[in-house]
């Protein structure tokens, strides 16, 4: 076993990723093997595909514009190899989203059509749906990674060589990511929020009320932004953490070459985990909640199991790292603080953003003084949850540093990450059932089929947001490894170490920039959103004020038309703040590595707070409402009820556009720092 994994740990995860791309696919079948329901339920379905389709199409055209002439600065100033990893990461990114939207624009249907049968039918199809997106995420990873890095390897004959190549990939899929999270977290929420300022505030409409203009626009935002948008986050997450291990086993381990084929190893053996969470989740029948946090609890048990053999196999004597001895018991300790990092970030999220809890109960009671009420109950419960969450990172860091240096850090974040194949299919689950409720309302079914996708929609909502703040806890000790990286860099090309002095003017201006960035960053996300919402709101008023039958039902809304807006809305104005890191990157480096430095660390440490604290605050106003709706403190129609709805409204681009974009944006912050250092120093010497 030894050899087999030192001498083919890459080659055994490619294969293991090919598998889980196997069991993709074979869950693809199944899911279009499911009834679509009636002609009107397939109308419908049709129009949302549509409209995904459509938007998913224009967006590659404009980010693929962008990334040309990225590929060409990273050409120029670098070298080709950099450049095709950024072409593989950034293509992968793009396949990860697009194709787990298709697949779950065509499970909505079905699951709605299930659930006329019966919740756990529902329950199958949507996470199976959502598992496809789970397990390409981790399939595409390993395959690209592991395949660039070995052709890289080969052509090169040069470790070095081969790693830089992989930092192109890394900035790739984050730069990407960022345009998907912004592109489609401006499109769902500008069409949601517009939709209920209308439709539920002023017209008293249902949630999802075929009446309602910008209901398909609704459902549309729904896949391209939880889905497609999600994929790419997690993908790029995934990617980098994977390259951030390899590399930090290069610059640490010396030429202990077991030390950068381990992250691929703890990868590939951990897909098969994900298999058997998926399978847990398909063949229990307990309820949502239990079965699809128990599908997580199983993925993380059996890789926990399986990776302490392979860890002594690998590490059968001691290597150093850092004037450390570090051994198999040290590496395998970072890989249960991961899978444990895993845990804890689902337990803390659910608790404040579930319904049976009580942060979201008390935004609810909020509610019933009234909308300001309930903005302050919800504020409040995102800056509460950043607490737990920080100090398990905090502790995470210091055991793993003080267990195998920045190495263990490393190791710690891969083991996390490397359940990303369950943790997505829970997060694609949520858009799923919301749309198969907007589907069941929208084609007429029988009234308990909608209280089935409403119960799992309250679910999902949680998984999303439990998945949300499972990426931006990953990104904190993932930046760890990355700002490390950086250091570690900047010592090779100065032949010293490199020591940040807090009384260099340099490194504090750099610290009080970076912290600045993520507030700008989604400043400017949260204006996108109203400004494009606003537009909606505006549409929709127009439509009902031509056309009164539309309220009786006797004129069809213009759904196309609401489409169009925040298709348009979302693309022109994803770019500013996507191309904001690149910006405050390049021109802080100009003033030298101490400033940039700062710069990593005030964008890891703000980010990190501002990402957890809306993504928290926006899960928790939304079940808040839920919670309402289901008859609790007035229930619909209530004061309780508008309430809610407007803090549901403030939340929807807290957790869905801002706040998640956050993860990639520290992500992009640091590993164009890690690439542009030979370019700084190539230009400091001429």
């Amino acid at each position: 076993m030894q050899t087999l994994l030192s001498d083919h740990g890459v080659v055994l995860s490619i294969v293991l990723g090919a598998v889980g791309l196997i069991f993709a696919l074979f869950l693809i079948r199944f899911v279009l093997a499911a009834d679509a329901g009636d002609s009107k339920m397939r109308e419908i379905a049709l129009a949302i595909q549509e409209g995904a389709s459509a938007y998913l199409h224009r967006q590659v055209v404009a980010v693929s514009l962008i990334s040309v002439v990225v590929v060409v600065g990273i050409w120029f100033l670098r070298d080709t190899p950099t450049a095709v990893g950024f072409v593989v990461g950034s293509v992968c990114s793009m396949a990860a989203g697009y194709i787990g939207m298709i697949v779950a624009v065509r499970a909505n249907v079905r699951t709605a059509q299930a659930a006329s049968v019966s919740s756990h039918s529902a329950l199958q199809v949507a996470f199976n749906g959502g598992a496809v997106t789970g397990l390409l995420v981790v399939g595409l990873g390993l395959l690209s990674v592991g395949t660039f890095y070995l052709i890289s390897l080969k052509v090169s004959g040069s470790p070095k060589v081969a790693i830089d190549s992989l930092v192109g990939l890394a900035l790739g899929s984050s730069l990407i990511s960022v345009f998907a999270r912004l592109g489609g977290g401006i499109y769902t929420k500008a069409a949601d929020v517009g939709a209920d300022l209308v439709g539920k505030m002023e017209q008293n409409l249902h949630e999802d009320d075929p009446r309602n203009p910008a209901t398909i626009a609704d459902n549309v935002g729904d896949n391209v932004g939880d889905c497609a948008g999600m994929a790419a986050d997690v993908f790029e997450t995934y990617a980098v953490s994977l390259i951030g291990g390899v590399l930090v086993g290069f610059l640490t381990a010396g030429g202990y070459a077991n030390a950068m084929v381990f992250p691929f190893v703890i990868c590939g053996l951990s897909i098969i985990g994900a298999l058997l969470g998926v399978a847990f989740v398909n063949f229990t029948s307990l309820n949502p909640t239990r079965s699809l946090v128990g599908g997580v609890v199983v993925s993380g048990l059996v890789s926990a199991i399986m990776l302490f053999p392979a860890t002594q196999a690998m590490f059968p004597t001691a290597m150093e790292i850092a004037g450390k001895s570090v051994g198999s018991t040290q590496l395998y300790f970072c890989i249960l603080v991961g899978i444990a990092m895993t845990f804890a970030s689902v337990w803390i999220t659910n608790y404040f953003t579930s319904t049976a809890h009580r942060p979201v109960r008390r935004i609810a009671k909020a509610s019933e003084t009234g909308h300001a009420t309930n903005i302050i109950a919800g504020i409040s419960t995102g800056h509460h949850a950043t607490l737990a969450p920080v100090l398990c990172i905090v502790g995470s860091i210091w055991i793993c540093y003080s267990q195998a240096d920045l190495y263990g850090v490393a190791v710690a974040v891969v083991s996390m990450l490397s359940l990303s194949g369950i943790i997505i299919s829970l997060d694609a689950f949520g858009p799923i059932t919301d749309n198969a409720g907007g589907i069941a309302v929208m084609s007429g079914l029988d009234p308990k089929v909608r209280q089935i996708t409403d119960e799992l929609d309250a679910v999902g909502n949680t998984m999303k947001a439990v998945t949300k703040g499972y990426a931006i806890a990953s990104a904190g000790l993932a930046a760890m490894v990355l700002f490390g990286s950086y250091v570690y860099e900047l010592n090779a090309h100065l032949g010293r170490e490199f020591a940040f002095d807090l009384m260099d003017p340099r490194v504090m201006i750099g610290l009080f920039v970076g912290g600045l960035l993520p507030f700008s960053f989604t400043a400017y996300a949260m204006d996108a959103v109203g400004s494009a919402a606003g537009a909606v709101v505006n549409e929709v008023r127009r439509q009902i004020g031509l056309h009164p039958g539309i309220l009786d039902g006797t004129d069809k809304p213009e759904y196309k038309h609401c489409v169009d807006i925040v298709t348009k809305a979302a693309l022109r104005q994803m770019v500013l703040p996507a191309l904001l890191p690149v910006i405050f990157v390049v021109v802080m480096a100009f003033m030298g590595p101490e400033a940039l430095g700062g710069v990593l660390v005030g964008t890891i440490v703000t980010g990190l707070f501002v990402g957890i604290a809306m993504t928290s605050s926006g899960g928790a106003w939304d079940n808040a409402k839920k919670f309402v709706e289901d008859g609790n403190h007035g229930g619909k129609g209530s004061l309780a009820h508008r309430a809610s709805v407007t803090g549901d409204t403030v939340g929807d681009p807290y957790k869905d556009t801002a706040g998640p974009a956050v993860n990639p944006m520290i992500k992009v912050v640091n590993i164009l720092a890690i690439l542009i250092i030979p370019i700084i120093f190539e230009a400091a010497n001429h």
